[in-house]
């Protein structure tokens, strides 16, 4: 190849790239609006996004991976922990973690109740952004899964197997359920712990304060993911006002299917 030819292929190749480049720039910014739901973007979650900021949350968190890696990334927190529970930790993050059990606990930020309101509708804009699931992990809490199951691995599960199937979904995220629940006896993260679930949920299904309308550990089990409060576990830390932290979303965002696959695996945690 001559200097004159070299040179030319250096200048068309250039071109061309940048060319690539400027197409595929204007056609993110033309996408923004869309991605981020900007329709949605509120005064609210503006003063929500002051807030993040005024309390530094950054030098801890990441939001769409971007920010520190001392504590979770919090892109899809309120899909996976949901408002009620946010409202709760915001205001005592000690009632849900502690130093002692976790390594690590996450400072009192002091919030007034319209900061707490003002920082979860920022958060809930951020986790409807179209990220193209990134970053790929969910809020990771060490007591939440086995010790030797590894974050984010994913679960082998036959096609044919629903309770395969079911586990599988159990580590997935969404809905990420082993972020809230363990299933290790006695390891309370967020919600109670599974383990023994279907043998508790015979006990409860004769308690007579049961208040719900399963006839069957499996059914209970089924009500106690599609409406969470019609009957709540007690304890501290699991009901805001008379109702179940756990999000009332499933019903919506899982499948049929994806539902009796959950169960058969839950059911078997006797």
């Amino acid at each position: 190849m001559t200097k004159r030819q070299t040179r030319l292929f250096f200048v068309a190749g250039t071109t061309l790239f940048a060319l690539v480049f400027i197409a595929l720039t204007i056609d993110s910014h033309r996408q923004f609006g869309r991605l981020t739901h900007e329709d949605a973007l509120t005064d609210q979650v503006v003063a929500g996004k002051h807030v993040w900021h005024r309390k530094d949350c950054i030098n801890c968190h990441t939001l769409l991976g971007e920010g520190a890696y001392y504590a979770p990334d919090l892109t899809k927190i309120t899909q996976l922990r949901g408002e009620a529970y946010l409202r709760q930790f915001l205001k005592d993050p000690s009632r849900f973690y502690s130093e002692e059990k976790h390594g690590r606990l996450m400072p009192n930020p002091h919030l007034s109740d319209q900061d707490a309101a003002d920082v979860i509708a920022f958060l809930t804009w951020v986790s409807n952004i179209d990220n193209n699931h990134w970053p790929p992990r969910p809020i990771l809490v060490s007591a939440a899964t086995p010790q030797d199951a590894a974050f984010g691995a994913p679960v082998s599960a036959s096609s044919a197997d629903p309770i395969a199937l079911g586990e599988a979904l159990f580590r997935q995220s969404p809905p990420a359920c082993f972020s809230c629940h363990s299933t290790q006896p006695g390891v309370q993260v967020v919600g109670p712990s599974l383990a023994g679930l279907a043998s508790r949920a015979a006990a409860t299904l004769t308690n007579p304060g049961y208040s719900g309308t399963a006839h069957t550990p499996e059914q209970y089990i089924r009500e106690s993911i599609l409406h969470p409060s019609a009957y709540v576990v007690p304890g501290p830390t699991f009901s805001a006002g008379g109702q179940s932290i756990m999000p009332a979303i499933y019903d919506s965002t899982l499948k049929p299917a994806d539902i009796d696959h959950l169960v058969a695996y839950l059911v078997t945690l006797k």
